[in-house]
């Protein structure tokens, strides 16, 4: 090969390795904008993870607050504290028929010394003392007798409903253990130290547990009546909450209103529970609940947002994604906090009212399309917000049903209330370890009591009386 043709030849490699090395720049100028703009998108997204979120921004409950300042979303207000000008006061009345009268008189004069035997005396002041006698058990013996009639036939007495064992404890302390149990929350070693120390009446853990089955048993036709009223309810409120049963995950679920409380403890938090105790879903009702989507997918007549649960989340994402230019969610939040002043002035609207064509003008305003637009356009700073709008949008006709209806509230505080016995009931006793569905029967019918004015004892009493 000649000196040219060699010459030639470095010539196109050299070429071509300068090709290459240009290819090359560019794909390394590509990745270097690539990793920049990916690098912005973590910076946003861990602005964003840096907000705690507490009972105030999201639906954690205040036991999480590692803060234990008050959370509440209530803001402050001009009134002074405690009890306000006009409010009735309660205390002690002294019993006009008290059961036991002590009366007492001077034997004689402190002054001279002098007897004061058969002087005339007048009732100048009265004090009562309340009390309770000691917890003495009754133990009552049937003694059944038999007789031969002339007939020839033998007949012997008959022992009374409910005394069925040659030894049993009666009604008032079967009703004092579920009274306890589930209403006060006692756990079972401070049971048997109760009965044991106050009513000196020996009770073992496995007596305690039989009782409450029992009583859950014979309390199941009164229990399955309310969840049918449940499911003829014009307004529902419904709200889950998880428990350990033997270290594993396990969700009571709750239906209510102002009258009823229908209780479930299932395994799972998925929309096969509200299948299996509502197959046919509640087509009479408006249901009000936060954004689960097990809940929404309930066959209702309609949906009602809980503005507590929105509010909250409001106030996560102006704390998480807080910038000069975007003021959505803080306009979405005083809406929200309007239409709730506006259900306090007054039960219901007419749809013609101009209050209420108000609000919904500005939540259409609010829930425009272009307004999503426009945030899709900025960078993932804002896409929790995005998500929430998005939502917004979807269930806009369940915002604010609330406003046209006297029986529906603005938030699902009721539920939450009804549920929260169970946090309350395993801080105080623990982890269940069985009788999480005894507990929800027994639960239920306890509410419900309350809500009609009725009183807890006797309505645990009556559930024991109840016929096997």
């Amino acid at each position: 090969m000649t000196i040219e043709a060699k010459l030639e030849q470095m010539a196109s490699q050299v070429a071509s390795i300068n090709e290459k090395y240009g290819e090359a720049l560019a794909i390394i100028e590509s990745q270097s904008a690539r990793i920049a703009d990916l690098e912005g998108q973590l910076l946003a997204i861990s602005t964003v993870a840096t907000v705690t979120k507490t009972s105030k921004n999201s639906h954690l409950p205040p036991s999480v607050d590692l803060s234990r300042k008050n959370q509440s979303l209530r803001e402050k207000s001009d009134k002074p504290v405690g009890g306000q000008k006009g409010h009735k006061g309660h205390t002690l009345k002294m019993s006009d028929t008290p059961d036991k009268i002590e009366p007492l008189y001077p034997d004689f004069c402190q002054n001279c010394g002098l007897s004061l035997s058969g002087a005339a005396f007048e009732l100048t002041a009265r004090r009562q003392v309340i009390d309770i006698p000691p917890i003495v058990p009754i133990t009552t013996e049937y003694q059944r007798y038999s007789t031969t009639c002339t007939c020839g036939h033998c007949q012997s007495g008959t022992f009374p409903d409910g005394v069925d064992n040659h030894i049993q404890y009666g009604k008032n302390i079967q009703s004092l253990v579920v009274y306890q149990s589930c209403y006060q929350f006692m756990p079972f070693a401070r049971l048997q130290d109760f009965f044991k120390k106050v009513c000196h009446v020996p009770i073992s853990k496995g007596t305690i547990e039989n009782i409450i089955r029992r009583t859950a048993q014979k309390s199941q036709n009164t229990y399955e009546s309310l969840r049918q009223i449940i499911t003829l309810s014009f307004f529902v409120g419904s709200d889950e909450t998880g428990f350990k049963l033997n270290g594993a995950k396990g969700w009571f679920w709750v239906w209510q209103n102002a009258v009823v409380t229908y209780i479930v403890a299932a395994c799972s938090r998925s929309k096969q529970v509200i299948a299996d105790h509502f197959p046919e879903g509640l087509p009479n009702s408006i249901l009000c609940s936060d954004r689960l989507a097990a809940q929404l997918s309930t066959i209702t007549k309609g949906s009602q947002l809980c503005l507590a649960h929105l509010l909250r989340d409001l106030n996560y994402l102006i704390d998480a994604e807080k910038d000069e230019k975007i003021v959505w969610a803080m306009d979405f939040k005083k809406l929200l906090k309007d239409a709730i002043k506006l259900k306090q002035q007054a039960s219901h609207y007419d749809k013609n009212d101009e209050k209420a064509i108000d609000i919904q003008e500005r939540a259409d305003k609010l829930l425009n399309n272009i307004i999503l637009e426009q945030l899709l356009k900025e960078n993932l700073k804002f896409t929790q917000t995005i998500v929430f709008l998005r939502a917004m949008i979807k269930h806009r006709e369940a915002l604010f049903q609330f406003l046209y209806h006297p029986l529906i509230p603005s938030d699902n505080n009721g539920s939450e209330r009804a549920i929260r016995i169970v946090k309350i009931k395993t801080k105080i006793s623990g982890q269940f370890k069985s009788l999480h569905h005894e507990f929800a029967v027994i639960r239920s019918i306890v509410d419900t009591a309350i809500k009609n004015g009725q009183s807890v004892f006797h309505a645990v009493k009556a559930m024991v009386e109840l016929p096997v």
